[in-house]
């Protein structure tokens, strides 16, 4: 591909004049949008139209993150074998159609909380395919050394889409009758199949069986992957324990923003909507910060700043007038230090995964990480309900502490100001992570290669030795 040459990045033009990545670039922003107002959208929908409870309110959010637990590994597979543009254009196809069902149903008086649950469900098995695709595509647009560049700047726009889409999808539950909320959704998941689809930069096909048999095999090449390096057994548990205790804080707060504050849906869009602004300082940062203070530092002190941050919520009590500025305040913390860790942990894992694996990759990290997303929305419900929303706010936020505990005494933490581009693209079976990996920060994210079968030449030889020792 023209964009990975073997020119210095310092040498090239602005990442922002290729033409493709701006596609890619905008319709990333476009399904941004789309995605932060449908995940507000749709439990304010059921909340504020639908009178749901605390645990149909859980069972809502569990239905929707369930396909990450059920299909993440299988979503691996599955694109790792086609190009990745056309998955991500289908996946937003099928969630503009999806969103449309729920006015639909609405005109017809069909309108109930199982139609939400059927959306919900759908929305969360295309959003899984859509997210392994996305990941993957950047890798086989850019170079890797402009990863840090490319992934700063397609997170900066989903931090604009944080600080929008929120906003317009409280504005709209507030203002006009809840299924109306959700066009906006659809018409930016529309938006962003149609610019993907314009990329022309050829994608290749990676050539192989398809049979039941072989995806078998490569999910396990993904799991014996991630499992055989230190770096990224760390980010798979560092983000289980983070995403496990959020998606139960998050039951809660959703909760407890309008019922514990008494906020009207146009004040908890504002108050998630500050998320956003301090993701889009996190993105800035993210390009700096790491290369500055080395990315273990910046990781550790990121995360418990970040998680953090949200103990201060339980104790908000008293007026709009009060609680909102304090939240404005807790959220743009929060958006700013958790887009940090995300950013970061991004470019780690991209630069240290060979090409051919990156979508394996993601999904046995999605599915570590978010696995068991739908059982902690339950547990939070569940502890809504009976413990109530103050002190179980508390208690979900105290919980997600565990996750920077961990990464601090994780090889994460020994991370240093440099990260090793791993440019060879064969599939993990001629490839493995070194035995030693997690001993010493040089040797953390450093792999180590068998010869290709075909390089049968003296000179292939050399080559190939000439790259191994480079």
């Amino acid at each position: 591909m023209k964009a990975a040459g073997s020119s210095r990045a310092g040498a090239r033009p602005s990442l922002w004049r290729d033409a493709d990545f701006r596609r890619l670039w905008v319709g990333q922003t476009a399904s941004q949008f789309g995605a932060q107002s449908t995940q507000v959208v749709l439990p304010l929908l059921a909340v504020v139209s639908l009178h749901a409870g605390s645990g149909q309110l859980g069972v809502l959010r569990a239905v929707e993150q369930a396909p990450i637990l059920l299909l993440s590994l299988f979503a691996g597979a599955w694109v790792d074998r086609r190009r990745a543009r056309t998955v991500m254009v289908a996946a937003d196809c099928g969630r503009a159609f999806a969103l449309a069902v729920i006015p639909a149903a609405y005109l017809l008086g069909l309108l109930g909380l199982p139609v939400l649950l059927v959306v919900a469900l759908l929305v969360g098995v295309l959003s899984v395919f859509f997210d392994v695709a996305y990941q993957a595509s950047l890798v086989r647009l850019v170079a890797r050394d402009r990863l840090m560049q490319g992934n700063s700047a397609l997170e900066g726009s989903r931090s604009a889409a944080q600080i929008g889409g929120p906003a317009l999808g409280g504005l709209l539950v507030s203002l006009f009758p809840g299924p109306v909320a959700v066009v906006p959704g659809a018409f930016f998941f529309a938006l962003s199949s149609v610019s993907i689809r314009r990329i022309r930069r050829r994608e290749p096909v990676p050539a192989g069986s398809d049979g039941p048999a072989r995806i078998r095999q490569q999910i396990h090449e993904g799991l014996r992957f991630v499992a055989g390096n230190a770096s990224l057994r760390a980010v798979g548990v560092a983000s289980a324990l983070f995403q496990f205790w959020f998606a139960a804080l998050m039951t809660v707060y959703l909760l407890y923003l309008p019922r514990g504050l008494h906020l009207s849906g146009t004040a908890v869009g504002l108050a998630l909507a500050a998320m956003g602004p301090g993701a889009v300082v996190g993105s800035l940062l993210a390009a700096r910060l790491p290369g500055r203070f080395g990315y273990g530092k910046v990781l550790v002190a990121s995360a418990v700043i970040a998680d953090g941050v949200m103990l201060c919520v339980p104790a908000l009590h008293g007026s709009a007038a009060v609680t909102l500025p304090a939240l404005i305040g807790v959220n743009f913390l929060f958006g700013t230090f958790g887009q940090l860790v995300n950013v970061t942990i991004m470019a780690v894992r991209q630069a240290i995964t060979p090409v051919g694996i990156q979508g394996r990759v993601v999904a046995t990290i999605n599915f570590a990480g978010m696995g068991l997303t739908p059982v902690g929305s339950l547990l939070g419900g569940f502890l809504a309900g009976h413990w109530g929303l103050r002190t179980s706010l508390l208690v979900t936020a105290v919980a997600l502490s565990l996750s920077p505990l961990f990464m601090a005494f994780s090889p994460l933490a020994r991370l240093g100001r440099h990260l090793p581009y791993e440019q060879r693209t064969e599939p993990p079976d001629v490839c493995r992570p070194r035995a030693d990996s997690a001993r010493t920060t040089p040797e953390l994210l450093q792999m180590e290669f068998s010869p290709p079968a075909e390089s049968g030449t003296r000179r292939a030889r050399t080559r190939w030795q000439g790259r191994r020792r480079g």
